[in-house]
């Protein structure tokens, strides 16, 4: 099943028109109104928590896409929110984190498909430090949370290709500060 939005979309979002037709590589033109929808990256968070010891926390998803799964801790910016706000409200949302301090380290595209449907995304992860890491409980979207060393991790576990290279990346740098 396809699940580009190119192929998925069939009535224009502004008119209801049935005359939306593709437009170039990732648009699509309703010939009825005119109204032009392009196929964009949305933005998204992940955390990278530590414990003391420089372990990685990791989520188990409660939701679909991938439930089950281990992913980081965030998810989709809100509109009009900062990234770094997103940062701070998920992690309150889904464990009851306090941020101390977080810092941007880099980002990485990804294919989020949810009701047959891909949400494009442009995945921002951030290195936190939390007020405390004391009385967390998985709430929202997750399900558990644990914190690994990468021998624990299995790499396949990881769905998300995006959120794989956090996790790698991260490892790689305490390697290189050893």
């Amino acid at each position: 099943m396809n699940t580009h939005p190119l192929k998925v979309l069939k009535y224009c979002p502004k008119c209801g028109s049935a005359e939306l037709h593709k437009s170039g590589d990732r648009s699509l033109k309703c010939a009825a109104c005119g109204f032009h929808f392009f196929i964009n990256s949305s933005a998204a968070v992940a955390a990278l928590v530590t414990d003391e010891s420089g372990k990685l926390m990791l989520v188990t998803r409660g939701v679909e896409p991938n439930y089950g799964k281990l992913d980081l801790p965030g998810g989709f910016i809100d509109p009009l929110e900062s990234a770094e706000d997103a940062v701070r409200r998920e992690l309150n949302e889904e464990l009851g984190l306090k941020v101390k301090n977080l810092k941007y380290l880099e980002s990485a595209p990804n294919e989020y498909v949810f009701s047959a449907f891909t949400v494009f995304t442009l995945d921002m992860a951030f290195q936190v430090t939390a007020e405390s890491l004391e009385d967390l409980k998985p709430m929202d979207d997750i399900l558990a949370y644990k914190f690994y060393s990468e021998d624990d991790l299995d790499y396949d576990d990881i769905p998300a290709p995006s959120i794989r290279k956090f996790v790698k990346d991260y490892f790689q740098s305490t390697k290189h500060k050893q």
